[in-house]
């Protein structure tokens, strides 16, 4: 009986992107307990291929991390250590360094650990996979979990996917288009009055428009809304959010987690892409997208989680126009007729 060890401690699309790893090793194992962190536990849950969960906040990844401290340490070598473990994966970002994490996995005695490393490893690896290239993240994960022994079944595409449960209600008679407006990160934020004016376009094109968000992004998703869409910002989880965007014919959205969890319902996505991170990496995974955003703007490749260039110019360049165009390209159904609506009230700067 072979039981493995999946880690990836980051965030929602980062869990969402290894998807098909962890069904590859899923695949060669009777057992897969995922290791990941809080901030992408709701993913997790959703996954095909795993068993149980472990949650930890690990200091050296999470964004806003605590002190490192050692009872916390030493409580998790003692979870991993009892469950019997042969096998344990370690899936990072290209610029997450796997061997703290491989330290404290051979303390709990995992007799066979792999990761990506450019680092010299010493004894703390067994398998040092390195990738030549820039892969898009999901081939660049599942590329490791091979090298450790691991591939999808036969019939398995390899792209994103959730479980058979998640996202399963019948697609309903009048077609949507989704706004997510909200990001994780602040430098990946389209404008808020981007995503008005364009769900005012959509709703003007003939399209029904809903808005979604999280619980904390209900006074943005109420803003995007408007007169034009329907504001679902904070009305659902994240299984809940998977079945809305299964039934949209596209979402528009930033480079964020409900980007990569429309791939994984299989919806189209026009994405408004901030180019502090390579688009050929982290781009919406196995459906139709259209990218847009400049993506030759000062701020290409910075990982800057705060727009480092005044105007927010990489993504303050698309227009509404460009969002119908985009989301028209994905050939989505139209519902109805477009119903008149008021002129949107202009607004005036004084000094």
């Amino acid at each position: 009986m072979t039981r493995t060890l999946a880690v990836r401690l980051d965030s929602l699309g980062d869990v969402l992107v290894t998807g098909p790893a962890v069904r590859a090793l899923a695949h060669t194992s009777d057992h897969v307990t995922l290791l990941c962190g809080p901030r992408g536990r709701a993913a997790a849950e959703l996954l095909p291929g795993v068993d149980d969960l472990i949650t930890w906040t690990c200091p050296w990844i999470d964004p806003d991390p605590a002190p490192v401290d050692n009872d916390d340490i030493d409580a998790l070598v003692a979870d991993i250590a009892r469950r019997g473990l042969d096998r344990a994966v370690v899936f990072t970002s290209f610029h997450q360094s796997p061997l703290p994490l491989a330290l404290l996995l051979r303390r709990a005695g995992i007799p066979f650990v792999g990761a990506i490393s450019e680092d010299y490893p010493g004894s703390l690896l067994d398998v040092r996979h390195r990738v030549d290239g820039d892969p898009p993240e999901p081939e660049r994960a599942l590329s490791l979990a091979l090298a450790c022994g691991a591939a999808l079944p036969a019939g398995d595409d390899g792209r994103l996917a959730l479980r058979d449960d998640v996202a399963r209600s019948p697609r309903p008679p009048v077609p949507y288009v989704v706004i997510h407006p909200g990001a994780s990160v602040a430098a990946r934020a389209a404008p808020p009055d981007l995503f008005r004016r364009a769900c005012r376009e959509l709703a003007l094109a003939g399209m029904v428009v809903v808005v979604t968000g999280a619980p904390d992004e209900r006074a943005l998703t109420a803003h995007v809304a408007g007169g034009c869409g329907v504001d679902r910002g904070g009305r659902t989880d994240l299984a809940e959010l998977a079945d809305v965007l299964a039934g949209a014919e596209a979402v528009v959205v930033a480079n964020t987690g409900p980007a990569h969890l429309a791939a994984a319902v299989g919806t189209p996505v026009v994405s408004l892409f901030a180019p502090t991170v390579p688009r050929t990496r982290w781009a919406p995974y196995g459906v139709p997208t259209v990218v847009l955003g400049d993506q030759h703007a000062p701020c290409a490749g910075s990982r800057a989680t705060t727009c480092p260039v005044p105007g927010h110019p990489c993504l303050s360049s698309v227009t509404p126009a460009d969002v119908v165009d985009a989301v028209a390209s994905l050939s989505v159904r139209v519902a109805v007729p477009a119903p008149p609506l008021r002129p949107e009230p202009s607004v005036r700067s004084t000094r």
